[in-house]
């Protein structure tokens, strides 16, 4: 009966532990990203948005999914320890799409507390003269 008493309660110690401490958490340096003006004749840009782990937990990147296939997102495949960072690449290619403004978006999907979080680009690509 004691061995019985002492297992339940190094199970409950053991799940009040586990339940105390914070999950991962991302936290960006910046969401949103503006190209500027740029040429058609060079239609690919590409910038990185960096990300630490600000959680207790080791943060993993699960998905990075773009609005569009004309931008195409690359990200930290490896678990994040806390304290530590990752990266995000975006690039958006231009090539066969009209001159102008847009404005595309990429889903983060990730193991944290916030498990969703959109990053933008944005920019102008002028007409090549």
């Amino acid at each position: 009966m004691k061995k019985f008493i002492f297992s339940t309660l190094l199970l409950v110690c053991g799940l009040t532990m586990a339940m105390a401490q914070k999950p991962a958490q991302i936290k960006f340096d910046k969401t949103t990203h503006d190209f500027g003006s740029f040429s058609e004749k060079s239609p690919k840009v590409t910038c990185t948005f960096t990300y630490t782990n600000v959680g207790e937990q080791p943060l993993v990147v699960n998905q990075a999914i773009a609005s569009c296939g004309c931008t195409v997102p690359e990200y930290t495949k490896t678990p994040v320890k806390p304290g530590e960072t990752g990266e995000i690449k975006v690039t958006y290619n231009g090539a066969g799409k009209f001159p102008g403004h847009f404005k595309k978006s990429i889903t983060i999907r990730t193991n944290g507390a916030v498990e969703m979080t959109r990053l933008y680009i944005e920019g102008d690509m002028t007409e090549a003269k």
